[in-house]
């Protein structure tokens, strides 16, 4: 007789695997926050100075963002809290609990409002709560203490759902907040800025509040943001995250700035006009200046940086790499860690491009003052290519390649170079997601970038050289079709043995009984508050179910549930979610109760701007045990679209504004999470899921070469350095085709150019909101299952197959990639 195990623990003791993991969250944290200002060495701050503390962040600090995103961990360590653990007087004790009683009273009036739109307006509610983002109340004005320093910590929150607002309250200060700040920079001679916020906000202010001295992007944290802020701000842990998106003057400075989502009135197609020319890209190619560029960030020492040398490994095949050896020297007087970044100028050509783009970049070790450490930082050749519709292909253009070399975008030097002796096609391609509508996209000022070329490509004797062409490259052509040759026989044996019930309930997560539908992101229910289950109709052959769990912050699960006569007791949608919060006359069910406490780990952003692999793959490896702990197979993690505008509002769980670091971040979470078998993670959303306002029917209308350069990079380098368990398709169109019904995405490019050999999966409810996007659809796109599953969609896969629309061997090409997943879970 088979006996029911339940994931978790009947004790609510603090575990092992809880305080390793919020170390390694905590540690995480210090190496991404970035010091921006620090006008006269402010910081560090002695433990012996008291410490005047305000702002919505300071006691309540914002962990991370809302929607699947968020994490019901056990506690989370304040600003506050982490300052008193250190050894700090706060001297203004009394201003944060009367900020206390105010917060809890305004979250009161938040769940109220919330509660209103599902009962008087029918909203779902994960529709409702997404839809209300929580605003911080600004607390009591400040008075003078006998501190001589201020810290101010202001706080914004954003989600899944719905995007930011260029207004006051979001990307601007609130007339309160602003009069707060007016107020303090009055009243104290230093005063701190802390932005716990998920992306860039408006700046303007400092220019007035000439007392503002000190500026830290805390970012989101996690469970451990406030006692790694004591860290770093005690100097116990030296700044060194870097920031990973450009922070313009204004708004309006970004390219798109008027015309993105809501901004101009229309969330049913958004025209992706600025082309390749995406942050810094922008900036750096039209001589826009910025308040703080691309990879910058301060430290409380000093590095020299230097070049060395150059090599080239295996010319000739497909995967040639350049070499560049890289000295770095610790010249100021405290230990840290430097982070080298190397951007490439390309030959404007036929194409036009960016006058420079990143191609690699490495962290040191902790440096002691005078220490000097040497390493080689290596990138493909491929990174250099450009994509030339015309062809169609990846094409590597004859001229000069400057390599430019730095601890940010602003700071690089040319350093070395590259000369390519004639025009090659490194990788021949076909076209992909057709444009079919006209697009005027942004042009590249090629004969400025030309004329600030020739100021470096005059010295090119003077650096480190290379001189390549077409007989030291390899030609690769891209092979289309041939998806099922691809898939093992076992697989294949196994699927044919099926009964086509079976097939349409694997084709889809199993409809759950417990959440009900309408509750994004609930619909698990051997594992209560995961995300989805597959279905178990096929455990008699071998195939068990498998469960699947929203990140990307940390598994987001219930923190506890009931057994009741061997039976898990259904509990509403709400109690997972915001811990509990939102529960309304909830009363606590008969039965025994078993805990299941995550980590909520820092957002994405702030683990990008640790430009540490390491670290990041630590990460994945805590996630993953955790995963291992409550039996989930797949982490629906890492978010990794591009930051295209910083009024995204998910940007939070995503990386950067670049795509090879945004790469080069998931396939370190990956690794780290695939290390423990069984586990893996689900690169998400593919692709140009940009926005979340009208997210499922919004059509993103984008050429390929940007597509291709911008929103698809990352995820290939993803796939080729990482082998991810699986890939989530987003909601949005891509010219005019849903992404979980686009055969280019999900076959052509996903398979036939990456041969990625994993799952694909839909978004939520993809399928379930308009003919345009069906199960069936899924299927004949390569797209191998439909989550989290409805009855709708089996009827729509038997109704297809029925009438002959659907292949039978489309369905089982899906089917065969479902059951490998099964297997290896």
């Amino acid at each position: 007789m088979k006996t029911t195990i339940f994931t978790g623990t009947k004790s609510s003791e603090v575990r092992t695997y809880e305080k390793e993991h919020r170390s390694v969250a905590k540690m995480a944290a210090a190496e991404g926050f970035v010091l921006l200002k620090n006008e006269n060495h402010i910081l560090p701050i002695d433990r012996a100075e008291k410490i005047a503390l305000y702002g919505p962040g300071a006691e309540k600090t914002i962990k991370g963002g809302t929607g699947s995103g968020d994490v019901n961990e056990r506690y989370s360590v304040s600003i506050y809290q982490g300052l008193k653990d250190a050894g700090y007087e706060i001297v203004t004790e009394d201003w944060i609990e009367n900020y206390r009683k105010e917060f809890d009273q305004k979250r009161q009036e938040w769940k109220e409002r919330i509660w209103k739109k599902v009962e008087d307006d029918n909203f779902p509610l994960f529709d409702a709560y997404v839809s209300e983002p929580f605003s911080y109340p600004t607390g009591e004005m400040p008075k003078k203490t006998e501190a001589a320093t201020a810290i101010y910590v202001l706080s914004r929150v954003a989600g899944e759902g719905a995007d930011r607002y260029d207004k006051k309250g979001d990307y601007y200060l609130t007339e309160e907040e602003n009069k707060f700040l007016n107020e303090l920079s009055g009243l104290y001679v230093n005063v701190v800025l802390v932005l716990n916020t998920g992306g860039p906000v408006d700046l303007t202010y400092l220019e007035e509040y000439k007392n503002i001295r000190c500026v830290i992007q805390m970012c989101q944290g996690g469970c451990e943001g406030g006692a790694a802020f004591a860290d770093v701000v005690s100097g116990k842990v030296n700044f060194s995250g870097k920031l990973t998106d450009t922070w313009a003057f204004r708004y309006g400075d970004y390219p798109n700035s008027s015309t993105f989502s809501h901004n101009n009135g229309n969330v049913q197609k958004e025209l992706y006009e600025e082309g390749i020319f995406v942050g810094y890209r922008y900036f750096d190619s039209f001589g826009k200046k910025v308040r703080y560029g691309f990879g910058y960030g301060l430290s409380y020492t000093e590095f020299k940086i230097e070049t060395i040398g150059m090599k080239h490994y295996d010319l000739g095949t497909d995967h040639a790499e350049i070499g560049l050896d890289i000295a770095v020297t610790n010249t100021g007087e405290r230990e840290g860690k430097e982070v080298v970044q190397v951007y490439v100028s390309c030959p404007q050509g036929k194409l036009g491009k960016e006058y420079r783009r990143l191609v690699g970049f490495e962290k040191t070790k902790e440096l002691a003052s005078g220490e000097r450490q040497q390493f080689e930082i290596r990138f493909p050749l491929y990174a250099l290519t450009s994509y030339l519709e015309s062809e169609p292909g990846w094409v590597l253009e004859q001229g000069v390649y400057g390599i430019f070399v730095g601890n940010s975008l602003d700071t690089s030097a040319f350093s070395a170079s590259i000369k390519m002796q004639d025009d090659f096609v490194m990788v021949k391609t076909e076209h992909i997601c057709e444009l079919k509508q006209e697009l005027t996209e942004l042009k590249a000022p090629s004969e400025e970038i030309e004329r600030r070329r020739e100021q470096w490509i005059c010295g090119l004797e003077e650096k480190p050289s290379v001189i390549l062409g077409s007989k030291d490259m390899a030609k690769k052509t891209m092979v289309y079709g041939g998806e099922y040759e691809m898939i093992p026989e076992k697989a294949k044996d196994f699927v044919d043995a099926l009964s086509r019930e079976q097939l349409i309930r694997l084709a889809t997560g199993e409809p759950s009984q417990v959440q009900g539908s309408g509750n994004l992101g609930a619909a698990g229910f051997s594992v209560p508050g995961a995300a989805a289950q597959t279905s178990g109709c096929a455990k008699g052959q071998g195939l068990t179910d498998y469960v699947l769990a929203d990140g990307p912050a940390g598994l987001r699960l219930q923190q506890s549930y009931f057994v009741k006569d061997g039976k898990i007791v259904p509990e509403p949608f709400e109690k997972s979610i915001e811990r509990g919060f939102l529960c309304k006359d909830y009363k606590e069910p008969e039965g025994e109760k078993y805990y299941q406490y995550c980590t909520a780990f820092p957002v994405g952003t702030l683990l990008a701007q640790t430009w540490d692999r390491e670290i990041v793959k630590a990460v994945g490896k805590a996630a993953a045990e955790e995963m291992a702990e409550f039996h989930v197979t797949l982490w629906l993690a890492p978010g990794m679209n591009i930051h295209r505008n910083p009024l995204c509002g998910r940007n939070f769980e995503y990386f950067s504004e670049d795509p090879v670091l945004s790469g080069e971040m998931a396939a370190a979470i990956t690794l780290g999470v695939q290390s423990i078998p069984g586990c893996g993670t689900t690169i998400k959303h593919f692709a140009c899921n940009n926005q979340e306002d009208n997210r499922i029917h919004s059509d993103s209308v984008i050429t390929e070469r940007t597509l291709r350069e911008i929103y698809l990079k990352g995820f290939e380098i993803a796939v080729a350095k990482s082998n991810p368990m699986s890939i989530m398709t987003s909601y949005n169109l891509v010219n005019g085709v849903h992404a979980a019904n686009n055969f280019d995405l999900c076959t052509k490019v996903a398979r036939n150019e990456w041969d990625f050999k994993g799952l694909i999966m839909t978004d939520w409810y993809t399928t379930n909101n308009g003919p345009d996007c069906t199960a069936s659809g899924c299927m004949r796109a390569g797209n191998d299952i439909v989550m989290p599953g409805l009855p709708m969609d089996h009827e729509n896969l038997e109704k297809e197959l029925s009438e002959g629309t659907l292949d039978i061997r489309d369905l089982k090409k899906c089917i065969c990639r479902v059951a490998q997943t099964g297997w290896m879970s």
